[in-house]
Order: structure tokens, then sequence, then C-alpha cells
């Protein structure tokens, strides 16, 4: 946003606007009861007054000003203190500006927690039930200048232009539109519709001046759109049988042309002033062609492609012939190709399935340099030049920059909650920017230039999918697993890392913790289960986990001291649950194991469930060792670990998967508390066999994790939803005390015996507290 000249008359009006306004606590405007004009406009008239910056440090503002409205203002911060608050504002945009104030506040209070600013923390939590303790940051960035919404789907497409020197961005999605962007003011220009289903592809040029955008779909058309008056021009372009998955623009001779590639396999050329097929479609791709970029060798016009069949083509646009062999490489399907010119050298750069980009001389055709980082599919690339670097931007589960020449990553830009789908670059007033579209369905702007950003605490690179707590020493420890394959140890108090296992065995889906012997011990899962000694850091053992013929994934783990022996149960995809005795005191580093862990260690297989088990816990009543279990056949089933049977029959309720399990008691009575696909809570009595009360409804989507504990002497039930809240209940009166919104939803949750609340959403570890107002209600 071009920030206006201030003028003294504007500063005037803004001052008497705010001196109508009661004060706060705090001698500022009491924005609580502000009136909704002032909400919606007071960043108009800050903004012409030259003090924007005044409301973007005012948390009260944050809160309760009209986001769409705070939004504008954002890029014309100046100092440290409003570019943070800014970059804390932008963060989760998409999500809080759809909800009411008190729900705003408690999405900035962790988002300020990301970026590890405290001193807003404090101000957002001012009366809250919550308050953040610290979090990660792995998935914001200061670099993120902008938050586009508008789309109701995914963002397949992305393309830049300019008009009269305005800059501009075309996205198109999943909700068949294409939508046009100023990207000065952040506003949506124009929506253009007309395509049947989704948008997937889009290419920007110009015929005579008039900017043009050209788009291609699942309707199986092209179609081209005049960006100045919104208008389709002409028919659509049809001929491919198949979704058109990429477009691209180029001339010959003054022709301008747009090359298409799609499902039917093929790559088409068409004339953009008839709206005519040129020439016979290019074939040679064996599956779908998901990526198209044109450039020239030696003047002469080229495509290139990529696709399903795990090759990259390049095609002469002239002759209709393809140039040379495939380009091979990629062990999965090619999902994006740009192309670029460093130092006259012809190059394209790919991305696919397989996790990386390759950068091809197209010249010289010799092996392709291979950028490895992404830790999920490479959906995107770009390439632009930055004060004289040439660089690439790719997206994937994050948008990471890297140098062509030196090949190293430059930076990686977090912030989008779901994977990116499409990148495009441009530049505004000098600087570099990339523009990203993703399945959340916002457009994001990034700042390509190095800058300094605030420090975050670092943590995992993928999705967090386990949690549990424990004391070594008297500190209070969260121990996590991901999807990057990594398990972590933190100190509670810090949010420090006591321990990293940084090498990668696969996913972690399942973590537990137990003492034995008075040693803390961590037990995780995916494919192979692992014990870790708390007290060193190290793996202590390892042994297969589910494995019969062929191995399934370990959803879940518990684990438990019985007769001064670690029992480890565990709930895999193969619809077992398994019992594992680990033998033996623990010495030193070292869990004594019998025999071969990997062949020939014995264990105990339960069978009853008939579908995946997903969620494990272990208790004891009156005296029995018990383990509660879940899975997707909808059963909860209870099973005595030292007889090693089911006991009684399966609790039944829930309608759709058992996602979540965790044990407590309420005067005197052992209750499992569970979550499940059908969104509810459920708490059944592990004695009578049986449900107790109605399920506790609220979540409107699937129950992913839930935990108990006991404040005040009133018993406690967490759930985390797939609806982004964290809901907290009362079990002895069956009502939901308490939600917290979340910027996205978190997979994981744990209650640790200090009262702290750890969750793993998205990437990120978040502890928090229950405040003391909500405790006061208790």
């Amino acid at each position: 946003m071009s920030t206006p000249t201030p003028s003294p008359y504007a500063r005037l009006v803004y001052e008497r606007l705010l001196q109508a306004m009661p004060p706060a606590d705090d001698g500022r405007p009491a924005w609580r009861v502000a009136d909704p004009y002032l909400l919606r406009h007071a960043t108009q008239h800050a903004s012409h007054a030259g003090k924007a910056g005044e409301l973007l440090q005012d948390p009260q503002f944050l809160i309760h000003g009209e986001p769409d409205a705070v939004n504008a203002i954002l890029p014309e911060a100046a100092t440290a203190g409003e570019r943070l608050a800014a970059a804390i504002y932008r963060a989760s945009y998409s999500v809080h500006r759809t909800l009411p104030p008190f729900e705003r506040q408690q999405i900035l209070a962790l988002d300020a927690a990301r970026f590890r600013a405290t001193q807003l923390v404090d101000a957002f939590v001012r009366d809250a039930d919550w308050a953040p303790v610290w979090s990660t940051g792995s998935q914001v960035s200061a670099a993120n200048t902008a938050v586009l919404t508008g789309h109701t789907g995914w963002v397949r497409a992305v393309a830049t232009t300019e008009i009269d020197g305005r800059p501009l961005a075309v996205t198109g999605g999943h909700d068949r539109t294409v939508r046009v962007w100023d990207l000065v003011t952040g506003h949506t220009t124009t929506v253009l519709t007309g395509h049947t289903g989704w948008v997937r592809a889009v290419a920007t040029t110009e015929i005579d001046g008039r900017p043009l955008a050209v788009t291609g779909g699942h309707d199986r058309t092209v179609r081209v759109w005049d960006l100045i008056t919104g208008r389709q021009v002409g028919d659509p372009l049809t001929g491919h049988t198949g979704d058109v998955f990429a477009v691209a623009t180029t001339e010959i001779d003054g022709r301008p042309l747009a090359v298409t590639g799609g499902h039917d396999r093929t790559v088409r050329v068409w004339d953009l002033i008839t709206g005519r097929q040129v020439g016979d479609p290019l074939t040679g791709h064996t599956g779908d062609v998901f990526a198209v970029a044109t450039t020239e060798i030696d003047g002469r016009p080229l495509a290139v492609t990529g696709g399903h069949d795990r090759t990259v083509r390049v095609w002469d646009l002239i002759t209709g012939r393809q140039v040379g062999d495939p380009l091979t490489g990629h062990t999965g399907d090619v999902f994006a190709v740009a192309t670029t010119k460093i130092d006259g050298r012809p190059l394209a750069v790919t991305g696919g399935h397989d996790r990386t980009v390759r950068v091809w001389d197209l010249a010289t055709r010799q092996t392709p340099t291979v950028l490895t980082g992404h830790t999920g599919w490479v959906f995107a690339v770009a390439a632009t030049e930055v004060n004289g670097r040439h660089l690439a931007v790719t997206g994937g589960s994050t948008v990471r920059v890297w140098d062509l020449v030196t090949g190293r990553q430059v930076a990686v830009l977090t912030g989008h909650t779901g994977s990116v789908l499409a990148v495009a670059t441009t530049e505004i007033d000098g600087r570099h920017l990339a523009v990203t579209g993703d399945d959340d369905g916002t457009v994001k702007v990034w700042d390509l230039a190095t800058r300094r950003t605030p420090t975050v605490l670092a943590g995992h690179s993928d999705d967090v999918k386990a949690v549990a707590t424990t004391q070594v020493d008297g500190r209070h420890l969260a121990v996590t697993g991901g999807s990057d394959g990594t398990v972590r140890v933190w100190d509670l108090a810090t949010g420090h890392q006591a321990a990293v296992s940084t090498r990668r065995w696969g996913p972690v889906l399942a973590v537990a913790t137990t003492q034995v012997n008075g040693r803390p011990v961590a037990v995780t899962g995916g494919g192979t289960v692992r014990v870790w000694d708390l007290a060193t850091g190290r793996r202590a053992a390892s042994f297969a986990g589910h494995f019969d013929s062929v191995f399934t994934d370990v959803n879940a783990i518990a684990a438990a001291e019985v007769d001064g022996r670690l029992l480890v149960v565990t709930g895999g995809d193969d619809g077992t649950v398994r019992l594992w005795v680990v033998r033996g005191p623990v010495t030193g580093h070292v869990i004594a194991i019998p025999g071969d862990a990997f062949t020939h260690h014995t264990h105990t297989v339960l069978t009853g469930h008939t579908g995946s088990v997903f969620t494990v816990a272990t208790t004891q009543v009156d005296g029995r060792h018990l383990a509660v279990t879940g899975g997707s056949d909808g059963t909860v089933r209870v099973w005595d670990l030292v007889a090693g049977h089911q006991v009684g029959d399966p609790l039944t309720g829930h309608t759709g998967s058992v996602l979540a399990v965790a044990t407590t008691q309420v005067d005197g009575r052992h209750l499992a508390v569970t979550g499940g696909s059908d969104g509810t809570v459920r708490v059944w009595d592990l004695v009578a066999g049986h449900q107790v009360g109605d399920p506790l409804t609220g979540h409107t989507g699937s129950v992913l994790a839930v935990a108990t504990t006991e404040i005040g002497g009133r018993p406690l039930a967490l759930s985390c939803g797939h609806d982004r809240t964290v809901q907290v209940w009362d079990l002895a009166a069956n009502t939901c005390l308490t939600t917290l919104q979340l910027p996205a939803s978190a997979w994981c949750a744990k209650i640790a015996s200090d009262g702290t609340v750890v969750l793993g959403m998205g990437h990120e570890v978040i502890a928090l507290t229950l405040g003391p107002l909500f405790k006061r209600r208790l």
C-alpha cells in the first residue's frame, strides 16, 4: 500500500476522533467499546494523518479493529516494533479475520509467542483464559508482506503482470474463479467467471498492448481474458480431452501463442489471435503433462514440459518436434517447470514428487544439479533475479529460495498452513517479491530481499504428530515426534530443546513416556519402535514394530512399568494391538532386550479390532494393568496387559473412527475419555463397561486428540479438533468450560504434571497454561 502524504488537517481530525473515545486503563483509547465507524475507518484517518504506526502498536486496536481495514495499513509499518506487530497480525490473518475479537485475541497471542514477542503476548492475554508460555516459530516469517483472501478453495495457479505500471497477480483455484489482485493495495480488482471446474493453470501476456490472462482447467478448456474489461475474449479453446494442468505463453514472429499440457498426455499450441490450435498436438509423454514453460535457444522458440512419466521434455515450437531425448533423473512425477538464463546459458528448473529441485542446462544436457531440502512434494517453481543473483523460488510444504549459481538454499519462507501449489515472482518499487497460492485458500506475498527478522525457536520441519510429557531431575519435559522423522525433547519452562534426535528413520507417529526403576524412558514409533533413555538423551533399544510378512505403521504407543519391567503397547494399521516386554533393569543408557530385537523379540499379539488401531492409553484398575484402544472400526476396547486378552465387550457409540483416548478417575470411578471422527468426546466407565452420560459435543470436525488433568480438585478433559479449537470439559458436570481458537488444527496434546498444556500444531510445538481468570471460575 502506498503511504499518503500526511496532512495536518487529517491529523487534527484523527486526534479529535480519538479524544472522543473513553480511555482504557493504560490511557489508550478503549477500542473494546468504540463506535463501529471507528473500528472500520480509524485506519484510513490514521493513514492520512501519518499515524498508522500508532495503531499498529496498540494491541487492543489489533484485537478489535475491523480486520480488512487493519490489514490494509500493515504495509505502512516503518519501525521494528511496527513491522513485528504487522508480521504477527499477518501470520494467521486468513483465520482470525472472520472471528469475533475475543477469539482473534487468542490467535494473536499465540502468533506473538511464535515470534517470541513476549510483551505483545502479555498484552494480548490480559483477561484471557489461556496464556501461551512459549511456542516454536517454524511456520512464521517476517518476510510475508501480505495475505490476500477471497478464494473459497485451493489456489492452484498464480501469474503476475502489470497494467499501467500497476503490479497485479492473477490467480485461479478450486472455486472455479480467476481473481485479479492489485499487489499495491492487496484488493481484488476483478473476479473472472466462466470455467465450470477447477482452474488449474494461469499465464499472462499482451496482444496489441492489451493485458491478457490465459487459463486452463478441469473443464478441459483454455480461456483467454481481457484484464482491463474483465471479460472473456472469444470462445473457449477446446481440444484437450482431459484436465488442462499447465499453461505458458510466448511469441513466434510476432504471433502470441499459448502452450498447454494436460491429462490427455498432449502438449498443444494455440494462436491467441485466431483462437485456433497450431498444428497437431505434441505427443511423447506417456502420462499426464503437469508443467509447461517456454524459452529460446539460438533464437529458436522452445517449450519445456514435465509430467507423470517422470521426464522433462523439450519441444521445438516451429517444427512441433521433440528436441533430443527426454531429460531423466526425477524418480517421481514432475509437477513444475520454470526457465531462465544465466550468462546466456538456457536453464530449466524442475520440481516434483521426489522432493527435489533439479537444474538442467538445456544446451549441454549435462547431468542436472540437484537441490535438496524440501521435506515433501515440490508443486511449484519460479525463477527470478534479485540484485544480480539468479534465484529459484519453489513451493511445497514451505516456500524455499535457491541460488542457482551456487546450488545453495538462500531462505525458507514459512507461513502457509497447507501445501504451496503455485509460485510467481514480480517487482514493486524495486522490491523483489514472490506470490504464492496455497491449499488453505490464501495468496501470500513475500519479500525476497534479505532482511533482519525476529529470532524464533526452531523446531520440527514437518507436522508434529505425537507428544508426551515427563519429569527428569525435577524438570518438566515434553517429548515430540513428527513427520520430519525427528524426536525432540523440550524444557517446558523455557522452550529450549533439551535433546534432539535428527537421524531420520521415517515419520514418528507415536510417543509415550514412563519411569522404569525411577529412570525416565520415552518410546517412539512409526515403522520401528525405539526406546530412549531421557536421562542421557540416547537411544537405548529398538525393535521391529508391526511386522509379520510386511511392515505396517505403528500409529499409537503407550508405556508402563510392570514389576520393574518396561511394558510397551502398540497399535497399528494391521488392526492388532501388540504387547512388548523389555526385560532387565535400565543400566546406564542401555535397556537390555534378550536376543535379536528385530527378529527374535517375543511379544504378544492381541486381535479384535477390524481396522487400523489409532490410539492407546494405559491405566490401572484394582491392581490390574489395562490398555484402552480405539480404531477405524469405531470401537473402544479394553485389554488386560498381564493376562493378554480383551476385557469385556467392545465399547460402542462412536459413529466413526476413534482417534484419541486418555484415562482418568472421577469420584473413584476409572474412566476413559475418547474422541472421534464423528466430532464427539465420549466418557466410558472402564469397570461397568458403558458410556457415562451423553456425548460431549461442540467440535465441528473430527476430534484429533484428548488429554486429562485435575485443577483444584475438578477433573477436566481437553480435546483438540480439526475445527482448529481446543475445548476444556468438566467431567463431573459434562460441560464445556472454555474454548481456545488456534491458527491451525492441533494433531496431538498432553498435559504435564505441572498443568502445562503442550500441543503439536502443524510444525509447531506450543506450551500454554490455563490462566488465573479460568482457575478462579472453577
